[in-house]
């Protein structure tokens, strides 16, 4: 051979050698896997820190327009004109953003199973919605769970029974029994928009769809006394499920500490006072005996019933001033 360059000798048993995905020195690489970092960083949303994962109705990411845990949005931290418009969302409401929707079958948008359950219904209901479950292989289930998609009632009117608050909270279609029964005419899952209730419901499954904050998201709370109109175990579940946090010790409205916190309320109004509570001090106001009332800075005193009212609209609901 010329010169005295050694022959290259490779085993068959040895494989090939992979060819090198990127330079020993990082080159174009390295700033490659740089920018796919900050891209990263750039689509967390500010309150969740997760990952934008599916776009929204409105053709655009509403987790990235997010208001951080101080309440100021991208927006808010900006001087250009041309850069607002761009980072303003035009308004929307239920019907817009359903409108917007393309409109195709729930059992084939759907990665999972469908997952009944029904709430207030009479034995008969009960085995037509079973009836149901078999025609759409779906799941149907005594007590709700986190698996739950569809929960059933039997009127025209939500109920504030916690099967049916645990849906509103998780999401879920809340629809009319008549829903079952035009399922079971056609023998295929019809589309549920027609049998949803409407406002809170609705409120909380388009909430959910375009991934935003749970409904007590920001909040704590502290339980005192004792509670017997609403039980304080399905309290705490709904608080829970909503995304709010338990207080084992009440908070005091005095201390620095307590005022001093940055967060707000992400569903209260924007020009509430109510975004810069996040603590509630929660009283059975159906009591012979109420506590004296507080209502300072971040640490406000709330009725039990405020909290099934503020799950039954799928709002942060204004309190009494007086």
């Amino acid at each position: 051979m010329p010169g005295n360059r050694q022959p290259r000798v490779r085993s068959g048993n040895e494989p090939h050698p992979a060819p090198a995905t990127e330079p020993a020195s990082g080159g174009a690489w390295a700033h490659s896997r740089a920018a796919l970092d900050r891209l990263e960083k750039l689509l967390r949303c500010s309150r969740c820190t997760n990952t934008l994962r599916e776009p929204v109705c409105l053709g655009g990411c509403e987790h990235i327009f997010c208001s951080n845990i101080f309440g100021l949005r991208p927006v808010d931290y900006t001087d250009s004109e041309n850069m607002k418009s761009l980072l303003l969302l035009p308004e929307k409401n239920e019907s817009s953003s359903t409108s917007q929707c393309p409109v195709v079958n729930t059992c084939q948008r759907r990665g999972g199973p469908l997952v009944l359950v029904g709430s207030g219904l009479s034995s008969e209901q009960q085995k037509m919605l079973g009836e149901l479950a078999a025609i759409l292989k779906a799941k149907k289930c005594a007590e709700f769970d986190s698996t739950v998609t569809h929960v059933i009632i039997p009127g025209d009117k939500v109920q504030s029974t916690l099967k049916c608050m645990l849906g509103i909270l998780n999401g879920c279609w809340i629809l009319k029994f008549e829903w079952v029964r035009a399922c079971l005419q056609s023998k295929e899952c019809e589309q549920e928009e027609k049998y949803e209730i409407p406002k809170g419901p609705q409120r909380s499954r388009l909430n959910k769809e375009q991934l935003l904050p749970k409904l007590f998201d920001g909040c704590y709370f502290f339980f005192g006394g004792t509670f017997k109109h609403h039980p304080k175990d399905n309290l705490i579940k709904l608080v829970t499920a909503a995304g709010g946090q338990i207080l084992s010790r009440k908070p005091k409205p005095d201390s620095d500490v307590t005022q001093t916190i940055n967060t707000v309320a992400y569903h209260a109004k924007p020009d509430s006072d109510q975004r810069f509570c996040t603590q509630y001090i929660i009283y059975e106001d159906l009591s012979n005996h109420l506590p004296e009332r507080v209502r300072r800075g971040k640490v406000w005193m709330a009725p039990s019933s405020w909290i099934i009212d503020c799950v039954m609209s799928f709002e942060l609901l204004p309190l009494d001033n007086k």
